[in-house]
């Protein structure tokens, strides 16, 4: 694989056959829409994995390395991806992160999921494990990156001991500390990918637009964490991520609603030196699927932690560089298109040219 850096945003600085294409998105309407790719990202740092790794030495390098390559990643790769943020990475302090904790929180049947147990140190200089404010306005600086919601908490929505009243109170308070932060939350990503059907109707009455739905097969289906967890669920995804045991796995675009989903298409899968030999094979995964979505014109979704480059960096973006020329080579020859999840909702609902840079 290649490992020269590629510019993938159009040279006159506009996604031209988005552009041209938006009032057509509408359901129903004109001709074979685009196919696009979208990239969504769950920005959690230690709150995604703190009831299964203590913060000892190695969870700490893991994540000092995870916050170096999300600027080498925005440095890397011109393309709309979504961020999916934990709330309380906004905090500046542990007095700001305190003041917008919801009174009403979950009561996990499981104790070792509730994250208000954490010891949070004063800020992000001494914490840079909890805290992220300084990196979420890296992100939200560049160009196509829209700043999402990934709960507050790090929400799981469908493990025993929580229900629909902590979950708005929490989303509550993601929305609240983002807005002091300047950021308008859009989209929303199920922590470990538990979308609660029962918990929409909160997410559309508190301005949320775009979720990510989970990839339409038996073996990736919406669970709590254990279940995702057993041996025959754990092996066909692995085994999907090289070989086609579900499809593309690719989607139409939404019909125009006030809450769409955004489903997942597949997970990026982080380097392993074990199963290097099988690279090959990893990409024509992914390739066959976006040709599928740019060719029949449909939605190809992305999705990875940032943290899972933290080990082995050089080759995960070495991967990720190859999947992205696949994409520009598809948006040569198919007029494929990248955007948000946002994006997403906005061109589906668009009746007027939508300029996307």
């Amino acid at each position: 694989m290649s490992t020269a850096r590629t510019n993938f945003s159009d040279p006159r600085g506009n996604n031209n056959a988005m552009q041209a294409m938006a009032p057509e998105l509408q359901a129903n309407r004109g001709p074979k829409r685009p196919g696009a790719l979208v990239i969504s990202l769950d920005f959690e740092l230690h709150w995604g994995v703190r009831d299964s790794a203590p913060l000892d030495g190695n969870e700490r390098a893991r994540l000092l390395s995870a916050r170096r390559i999300v600027p080498r990643m925005l440095d890397e790769f011109s393309v709309h991806a979504t961020w999916a943020t934990v709330g309380l990475l906004f905090a500046q302090s542990r007095t700001e992160a305190e003041a917008f904790m919801p009174t009403r929180r979950p009561k996990y049947r499981d104790n070792r999921l509730d994250p208000y147990q954490e010891t949070l140190g004063a800020g992000e200089a001494d914490d840079p494990f909890h805290f992220a404010p300084s990196l979420i306005a890296e992100i939200a600086s560049r160009p196509g990156q829209e700043i999402a919601c990934h709960s507050f908490s790090h929400y799981y929505a469908m493990e025993p001991g929580q229900a629909a009243e902590e979950f708005e109170a929490d989303l509550n308070s993601a929305v609240a500390i983002a807005t002091q932060s300047g950021h308008d939350l859009r989209s929303y990503v199920f922590p470990r990918n538990e979308v609660n059907p029962e918990y929409l109707s909160i997410l559309k009455r508190l301005g949320i637009q775009a979720y990510r739905g989970t990839e339409p097969t038996t073996i990736k289906e919406a669970r709590s964490f254990n279940k995702q967890q057993r041996p025959h669920r754990r092996l066909g995804r692995l085994l999907d991520s090289y070989v086609d045991l579900c499809g593309p796995q690719t989607g139409p675009w939404p019909q125009d609603e006030t809450l769409i989903s955004v489903a997942a298409s597949r997970y990026l899968r982080p380097y392993s030196p074990v199963l290097q030999p099988f690279e090959t094979l990893r990409h024509a995964r992914i390739e066959q699927a976006m040709k599928h979505a740019a060719e029949q014109g449909e939605v190809f979704h992305l999705w990875w932690h940032p943290e899972d480059f933290s080990y082995h960096c050089d080759e995960n973006l070495v991967f990720l560089r190859a999947v992205l020329m696949t994409f520009d080579s598809y948006r040569a020859r198919h007029g494929m298109v990248s955007v948000g999840m946002a994006e997403v909702n906005s061109l589906v609902q668009s009746t007027q040219p939508v300029c996307i840079s």
